[in-house]
């Protein structure tokens, strides 16, 4: 390519090159399944995610159990921040889990989806949960541009319901209960369609 500009302009992570685009940086699901199915192999190491759910507080966690563990226990770990989650996490099936406590942190509030922006482009954090039931698209956008730059991978629950509309976030999936595991449709994602059953996944 001949323009130094627009070879540097299409190396970033957020523009689309079909089959040529750069290798996303990412972080293992924990399940092999579902990693053979995400675009580059994992979650994206930052951006927004959905998680469409049946109602809050179904298991949704389970999902993120194994990557939270990882994030939390690395070396120079930042911070794994839950933003007005429906319960309080138990700190020991956390522990039991995995994860570093002294690394997480829950936010409440009035303005919860605020505070996700706010912590999604602090930079200080490894990942930011949160919990919303009908955000406005413009919402949806600045949450991811949020999540860009900060660098943090953004996870925001929602009912399973907002399925039929359009998100500006980079990955989303939708989550149903079957028998004692779950099945996973992949949405939207770069490359990411089709349905993941998960055998074995806690409640």
């Amino acid at each position: 390519m001949d323009d130094p500009k627009l070879a540097r302009l299409l190396e970033h992570p957020a523009i689309w090159r079909g089959r040529s685009s750069a290798r996303l940086e990412v972080l293992p699901s924990g399940f092999a399944a579902l990693d053979a199915a995400l675009p580059g192999g994992g979650w994206p190491r930052s951006g927004l995610i959905e998680i469409l759910i049946p109602r809050f507080g179904s298991g949704e966690l389970s999902l993120l159990l194994p990557a939270l563990a990882t994030l939390t226990r690395g070396a120079s770990a930042r911070w794994c921040v839950w933003v007005a989650p429906p319960f309080m996490p138990f700190a020991p099936a956390l522990v039991a889990q995995g994860i570093a406590l002294d690394r997480v942190a829950v936010v409440g509030g009035e303005r919860p989806l605020w505070a996700f922006e706010q912590v999604l482009g602090s930079g200080a954090c490894e990942a930011a949960l949160a919990w919303a039931r009908k955000p406005a698209p413009r919402d949806i956008r600045r949450l991811q541009l949020a999540a860009e730059r900060g660098r943090t991978l953004g996870v925001l629950f929602r009912p399973r319901s907002a399925a039929r509309e359009t998100s500006a976030a980079a990955l989303r999936l939708c989550v149903a209960a079957v028998g004692n595991g779950a099945e996973v449709t992949l949405l939207k994602g770069r490359g990411a369609r089709g349905v993941v059953r998960l055998p074995s996944f806690g409640s």
